[in-house]
């Protein structure tokens, strides 16, 4: 929505997220700053909670242990808003955020694909072989 106003009013030179929220407030309100900051801390929110909910399915139908709710909530949130209380440049937080999975998701990928396709592991969910090729590949 930010970059759709920035185009339409012609800023093409917005370079941050404290650019962008500053200069939406002059261009659709006072609101729309507010509405920007919320917008991204419930994309974050809801990023940590895929993750935590994943967690969460294999913690207790894997390996059959529960984590409480806060505990989970806690481990996957706080990092975010000690790294906002403490200053950290938002801009590289955000790029380094969506470098992060593409070096920390093999290591879930991997055993994932190697377990789904054992049948002592998974009995009759076990996954056909084309599945698993393609499982493999997406993985690589």
């Amino acid at each position: 929505m930010a970059a759709s106003v920035f185009f339409k009013s012609g800023l093409h030179d917005v370079d941050s997220l404290e650019g962008a929220h500053k200069t939406l407030e002059p261009i659709l309100g006072g609101a729309s700053s507010i509405l920007f900051a919320l917008a991204l801390l419930v994309s974050g929110l809801s990023s940590s909670a895929i993750g935590t909910l994943a967690g969460q399915v294999v913690m207790q139908g894997f390996i059959r242990r529960q984590i409480p709710l806060f505990a989970r909530r806690a481990v996957t949130m706080l990092p975010a808003f000690v790294v906002i209380g403490i200053g950290v440049d938002p801009s590289r937080t955000l790029v380094l955020s969506q470098v992060r999975p593409l070096v920390r998701d093999p290591f879930a990928l991997i055993p994932l694909v190697l377990f789904t396709s054992k049948r002592r592991i998974m009995g009759a969910l076990v996954n056909h072989r084309a599945t698993t090729v393609a499982a493999a590949c997406v993985a690589a």
